[in-house]
């Protein structure tokens, strides 16, 4: 009897918080009378469920093939709002399980289109140390007992990655269907459901349980083709069972609250469920983790990081030794000599030269006219000199190079008999003049000398702040690249923007292989690759959007992305739109930067 109440307790919690929560939202109702509130009591049920199926805020992703003015009403709780959250959700999950599966694949891809050498290599190497004692003992007993053990290794390697790329691929092509299906659905009736909800839901919510079990046909046999294999574990035991509308009244033109409530529940059921069963199969053939893929790296990197802490710690104070101590020291005292010489010297002297222009101007306007004056002295005794030779009056602005010249014939004259000039003649004054003259002319030089330093000193300053701008430099451009590193498609770098650009290609080759299956007659691969097409538009839509807002283009490029997702939209037009993309946009334009 205890354990029989005991059990019972928590249905009857259930039961409370079910019957106040009912009468919560009727006073709500009754408070807020909506039009048609007997519509909007049926669409209460899709919040009951909608917190255990999101998680935080909602990614940005390609949107439904809604009309734009579906959320335009001023009343938050509104049918078309509902409608849209529902199909929203669908999409966002099977678009993030679709981007799980393309990251796996792509690494075995890549794995799978290596050589035989390689793919050993992996099996080894790149797996983790179990991995790697198994594979060379393996290797060891292959060698000793015949020599085939490399061929074998390779062989099994072969088998392991083609495995997981036709499990994934099988795995992707099931979830792009299903995709394309939804998505093609809700295109055709997008009208018509905004216009009437009450009616068209129904229906919508019967083709997507359908599409649910084309899905779960699909994955059902993935299941049977791995079921029996003993490298598996027991997570393929696990059948994908999605739950189906009842035999209710599918094809009338309006479903109870019930039965709307009930096949709300399911879809959100049944993503659960697909979630669940994606995450295991996917976790069974997803690529190693990068410390697995490194492992061998990063147990050097530890080995010799424990080298260097043992070194530090004998040269510790702790070990009783003073060589850290001197050496922080010695780097402290080094970085502070640098700092002022290369710093703190240089932009002093550069200040002083900003800041002091008109006291060193005003020197050097000193010193030119102590060059003005032995000039005039060197001129009036040229003039004084000529006088006195020729004996004739000289104007005040002769040329003195008129006047050194009978100067100089004067001096060489006088040179034929020097001791008698001397005493007597005009010897002594000519040296007189050509002394002035050499001063002068030191003068002038150690002027133009001065000149020339000064204006050199700024440079002088800067030449010696070179190191510390160039450290600066450097530093400032490793900050840089640490913060606009490239993070995938969505990066501000190069690498990024390339990326991008790749999406683009993507969505272009699938285009064209869609037009290509559909002209063959291959509807299931058409479907397909539709979906593959909204996955790619998908990542492109979620990965230049804040781009494109920021370059003022996001509208135009929005209404771009929309437009090549529509179904019904020729291929030809489609091409060209991909053509405008990679011609037009800012962010989707190749780098100017080549490197």
């Amino acid at each position: 009897m205890e354990a029989s109440s005991s059990e019972n307790e928590p249905m009857e919690n259930k039961s409370l918080f079910s019957f106040y929560s009912s009468y919560l939202w009727n006073r709500v109702l009754g408070v807020y009378p909506f039009s048609n509130s007997n519509f909007l009591g049926k669409f209460s049920n899709i919040y009951k469920l909608a917190p255990s199926f999101r998680s935080g805020k909602r990614r940005e992703s390609l949107p439904l093939p809604l009309p734009s003015n579906l959320l335009d009403s001023p009343l938050v709780l509104t049918e078309a709002s509902r409608v849209h959250d529902i199909l929203e959700d669908i999409l966002d999950h099977v678009l993030i399980n679709l981007h799980c599966i393309q990251k796996n694949l792509q690494f075995w891809q890549s794995k799978a289109q290596r050589s035989d050498t390689r793919k050993a290599y992996f099996m080894i190497f790149e797996r983790g140390p179990r991995a790697f004692i198994d594979g060379t003992i393996q290797l060891l007993r292959g060698s000793t007992a015949h020599g085939g053990s490399s061929q074998h290794l390779c062989e099994s390697a072969s088998a392991f990655i083609n495995e997981r790329v036709t499990v994934l691929s099988s795995l992707r092509y099931s979830l792009a269907t299903f995709l394309a299906q939804v998505y093609v659905e809700v295109d055709r009736v997008g009208e018509e459901l905004v216009k009437d909800p009450q009616n068209k839901l129904p229906s919508l919510l019967a083709k997507i349980n359908d599409s649910f079990s084309t899905l779960e046909a699909s994955i059902g046999h993935l299941h049977a083709m791995h079921q029996s294999d003993s490298s598996v574990d027991g997570s393929y035991s696990i059948p994908l069972l999605f739950e189906k509308l009842p035999e209710i009244n599918q094809a009338g033109s309006q479903w109870t609250d019930c039965e709307i409530k009930d096949a709300i529940n399911l879809v959100y059921q049944n993503l659960n469920k697909l979630d669940s069963y994606i995450s295991i199969l996917v976790s069974k053939h997803k690529k190693p983790r990068k410390l697995t893929r490194h492992w061998i790296r990063y147990t050097c990197y530890a080995v010799g990081l424990s080298v260097c802490s043992i070194w530090v710690l004998q040269h510790s104070s702790l070990m009783g030794s003073s060589d850290i101590d001197n050496w922080i020291r010695e780097a402290k005292d080094s970085t502070v000599s640098f700092f002022k010489d290369h710093v703190e010297q240089p932009l002093l002297s550069i200040r002083d030269e900003l800041f002091e222009t008109f006291r060193k101007r005003h020197q050097g306007i000193m010193d030119l006219e102590e060059v003005q004056l032995t000039s005039n002295s060197l001129h009036r005794m040229l003039l004084a000199f000529s006088e006195h030779t020729k004996g004739q009056k000289f104007p005040e602005n002769a040329s003195d190079q008129e006047m050194l010249e009978i100067v100089m014939t004067r001096y060489e004259k006088e040179l034929t008999h020097p001791l008698t000039s001397l005493v007597s003649g005009e010897l002594a004054r000519a040296l007189l003049i050509q002394v002035q003259k050499l001063k002068l002319d030191i003068e002038t030089a150690m002027l133009e000398l001065n000149q020339i330093l000064r204006a050199n000193e700024i440079n002088f300053a800067i030449l010696a702040a070179l190191p510390a701008f160039f450290l600066s430099l450097f530093l400032v451009m490793v900050v840089r690249a640490w913060v606009k590193q490239d993070k995938k498609a969505e990066g501000r770098g190069r690498v990024a923007r390339i990326q991008r650009r790749l999406l683009v290609v993507e969505v272009e080759k699938r285009i064209m292989q869609y037009q290509t299956y559909i002209e063959q007659g291959l509807e299931k691969d058409a479907q397909c690759m539709f979906g593959l097409v909204l996955y790619s538009l998908d990542r492109l839509y979620h990965s230049v959007k804040w781009h494109a807002i920021a370059t003022g283009e996001w509208q135009c490029l929005r209404e771009d992305i929309i437009y090549l997702a529509r179904p019904g939209l020729q291929t030809p037009y489609k091409l060209t739109v991909t053509t405008r993309l990679q011609r037009v946009y800012d962010c989707l334009l190749p780098s100017l930067k080549r490197k």
